[in-house]
């Protein structure tokens, strides 16, 4: 039996996500599904930890845009990043997967909060841990919580789970000639301004070497392809390409 290339995960999924086709609030088939598929990837002996963003509800940055104080608009992001990972914890549970939901903005009638040390001890015992409300400061995204809780949970990667199936130099949903790319280095995904993360969370990744995967949600089976090792998406790592085959 072929054995997972990567045995502990940070899975991020953006709100947008949660959404499917309503295109806002949460579609319980969707998440459903998502659930469907992390029971699967964790039956094979992998710990995860999971990152939810609160798009589908609230941006933050949005907000501020309209005159909204930006801290206020930011921490009422963090909430939404909760509510989503409620919905996400009630249906993994209904899968038979033990999870644990973690918040860095303290709740504790439905959460725990966040401690480094539970949170591996939980993922050693099987469990998944979804790690909410952001950071707990403001002006930091749910991309950068994702770098931040691999970097101190010591995950083998990131995988950004996208509406599309990789990165391309362009908007392939607006320009039909867009080019996708298989690798990319940090220093790339940087200069080039591509949009898949924030440059804070960027560099978070590249100072602490944890490789990213970027693949597209909507295919089922694609969480499990991509922590198995399969080719799928873009591959962004260290300087050099050719890391994927290592």
């Amino acid at each position: 039996m072929v054995a997972p290339k990567y045995t502990r995960i940070v899975l991020k999924l953006s709100g947008e996500a949660l959404a499917g086709t309503l295109g806002f609030g949460i579609d319980p088939d969707v998440v459903n599904n998502i659930a469907r598929q992390i029971k699967d990837v964790v039956s094979h002996g992998v710990e995860m930890a999971i990152v939810v963003g609160g798009g589908n509800i609230w941006r933050g940055v949005a907000g501020s845009a309209k005159g909204m104080d930006r801290a206020t608009a930011d921490y009422m992001g963090m909430l939404a990043t909760i509510m989503n990972s409620l919905a996400l914890h009630d249906a993994l549970q209904k899968h038979g997967v033990h999870t644990r939901t973690q918040t860095a903005i303290e709740m504790k009638e439905v959460a725990e909060p966040y401690i480094r040390r539970r949170a591996i001890r939980h993922m050693e015992k099987g469990r998944v841990v979804i790690f909410a409300g952001g950071t707990g400061n403001p002006y930091f995204s749910t991309d950068t919580t994702a770098a931040l809780r691999a970097a101190e949970i010591e995950a083998q990667v990131i995988l950004m789970a996208k509406r599309v199936d990789g990165v391309y130099d362009s908007d392939p949903m607006k320009n039909p000639d867009a080019i996708k790319f298989d690798e990319l280095s940090y220093i790339e995904m940087i200069n080039r301004g591509l949009g898949i993360m924030d440059s804070t969370a960027a560099s978070l990744c590249m100072d602490n070497k944890i490789p990213l995967i970027v693949f597209d949600l909507n295919v089922d089976g694609n969480i499990k392809r991509a922590v198995f090792g399969e080719k799928i998406g873009t591959y962004i790592g260290g300087e050099t390409l050719g890391k994927r085959d290592n």
